[in-house]
């Protein structure tokens, strides 16, 4: 911090060389706003180091098998956001979290392809459930809310693909902006996400996610579907960003059971 504060000095300093240090009321307020920006890029960068620190602590050690075959595990779809068939053979439920950068990857270098080959195909339905860290991702759990609130007017993808494509732009003034750019009734939305309505559905999931062992996002889980049933017995994890190829050996795995 004291050398960031240094080389603004001295950047004030090669910009102003007739003044060597800020003369008027104006010139400290500037400067403060600039040791203020600073700040908070600092501490932006310390939660996402937070974040990479937690999902490093949830690897398995070099050479250990990562669990596979949840014991008795059984998840709720009720109500959740889906893609695809709801009687496709096979289940993929994410517990996911707005501000996650990894949950980011795997939506945009990973689930295209599972979208694609699995769940337009009817193979597969896509459960998300959400499971903001708020500890490390103070946005995350408004963020959610917003995504519910855009589904009753028929925008909860939307508004999904647009909070993860904007992940540093999710203050209530942020997610009105979002809304509008959607072409929400705004007014609606933020009668909404005023209201709470969805809170104690997100902390639902949080606590189902943290029964299931979630302690980091993205994490999924896998199992044959159950038509006459809103519950989905897990027999297949999957923890963090993994690329294509992992989800494809469970899916098909589960595909081909009889």
């Amino acid at each position: 911090m004291k050398k960031r504060a240094i080389l603004i000095m001295v950047a004030w300093c090669l910009i102003s060389p007739g003044d060597a240090f800020p003369q008027s009321a104006e010139e400290f307020k500037s400067l403060r706003k600039d040791l203020e920006s600073v700040r908070e890029g600092q501490k932006n960068i310390q939660k996402e180091l937070e974040a990479i620190k937690g999902l490093l602590e949830q690897r398995p050690a070099p050479g250990a098998a990562q669990p596979q075959q949840p014991v008795n595990l059984v998840l709720s779809v009720d109500g959740a956001q889906s893609k695809g068939d709801k009687n496709a053979k096979v289940t993929l439920i994410e517990f996911t979290d707005f501000q996650c950068p990894f949950c980011s990857r795997h939506l945009n270098q990973t689930a295209p392809q599972i979208e694609q080959d699995y769940i337009k195909s009817g193979k597969v339905r896509y459960v998300l459930r959400d499971f903001p860290i708020q500890s490390i991702h103070p946005l995350a759990f408004k963020a959610a809310e917003a995504a519910h609130c855009a589904s009753e007017q028929g925008k909860y993808w939307e508004m999904h693909g647009k909070l993860f494509g904007s992940q540093r732009a999710m203050t209530p003034k942020d997610l009105n902006a979002h809304a509008e750019s959607l072409g929400l009734e705004v007014s609606k939305f933020q009668q909404c996400l005023d209201s709470g309505k969805y809170s104690a559905r997100i902390r639902k999931d949080l606590d189902d996610g943290q029964k299931a062992g979630v302690t980091g996002t993205p994490s999924f889980f896998l199992g044959l579907t159950d038509s006459k049933s809103s519950q989905i017995k897990a027999v297949r994890t999957i923890k963090g960003a993994q690329p294509y190829a992992a989800f494809k050996d469970a899916i098909e795995s589960l595909l081909a059971t009889k």
